[in-house]
């Protein structure tokens, strides 16, 4: 299966995107969006920048976790990582991003769904 970027519409009226691997696993999310336009150029953002190591930020959770975010050039956050138990495993989904977001297509996905 090729990466795939799959809007959904939460509950609560709003949207939000998540970068499908080509195993299928989400290795990046995004924060909420009032509506599905704004997604998408969310997702536009992401495949603008995911290219570009500088605009990635490495940090660790409450938990002990690494993870990531991925900046735009105004360096408003606009997708976070899954906690990673090491470095390496965090690494590797950066480089996975990197890799499949600039082509991955977008499926838009028209169920709500709880988050």
């Amino acid at each position: 299966m090729p990466a795939k970027f799959q809007i959904k519409k939460a509950r609560n009226g709003k949207f939000f995107f998540h970068l499908l691997a080509t195993n299928g696993e989400v290795i990046l999310a995004s924060q909420m969006y009032a509506s599905k336009e704004t997604a998408k150029k969310g997702i536009v953002s992401v495949q603008a920048n995911a290219a570009d190591s500088d605009r990635y930020e490495e940090k660790t959770n409450k938990a002990g976790e690494h993870y990531f975010v991925l900046k735009a050039k105004n360096q408003q956050v606009i997708g976070s990582s899954e906690g990673y138990t090491g470095k390496t495993g965090m690494k590797n989904g950066m480089k996975s991003v990197s890799k499949n977001a600039p082509n991955a297509a977008i499926e838009d996905i028209n169920v709500k769904v709880k988050v």
